[in-house]
């Protein structure tokens, strides 16, 4: 319950600064937040992260909904059941949702967050939210998939110490 709360609440806060960019900046209009280090600067991005498959909208609509329904999948099935993996699917859900709402509804996805003192890419707060969901992902599959989840997927029981009782010496 609390991951499907967090989703709603990380859509609605991507949906909200999209919005208020929209209504306040013109396309490509800068506005200071962090002075030397974060400004916002209104941006249409028809591809993928570092503008990758620009123009083809379609395709990085079909893509994303695919990885969605996949990740929406681990989570119901109960693939993954450790809190870290949960909080990464609901994280990289919601970044995933954001965008493709955009891209379905405006053909582009609305970036505003700007570096400034690095050339790095516009992102929005969506693309935050899959970054962090992408690293605890890695963190949860490299340290606590094979502890926790992968036993329980092959039907072992776990004993107090954390060893899968059905795959002895693992």
């Amino acid at each position: 319950m609390i991951y499907a709360v967090a989703l709603v609440l990380l859509l609605a806060a991507d949906q909200l600064v999209k919005l208020w960019v929209v209504r306040h900046l013109e396309l490509f209009e800068t506005m200071a937040f962090l002075p030397g280090f974060l400004e916002l600067k209104y941006v249409q991005n028809t591809g993928g992260g570092w503008s990758v498959l620009s123009e083809h909208t379609w395709l990085l609509s079909l893509l994303t909904a695919v990885i969605m329904v996949i990740v929406a999948a681990l989570m119901i099935r109960r693939v993954v059941r450790h809190p870290l993996g949960l909080w990464a699917c609901t994280l990289i859900l919601a970044g995933g949702l954001g965008n493709l709402i955009d891209r379905v509804r405006l053909g582009y996805v609305v970036d505003m967050f700007n570096f400034q003192f690095i050339n790095y890419p516009v992102f929005n707060v969506a693309d935050i939210c899959i970054v962090i969901g992408m690293i605890l992902g890695a963190v949860y599959y490299l340290f606590f998939y094979e502890k926790v989840d992968a036993p329980r997927r092959r039907g072992g029981e776990e004993g107090k110490d954390g060893a899968d009782s059905a795959h002895p010496g693992t």
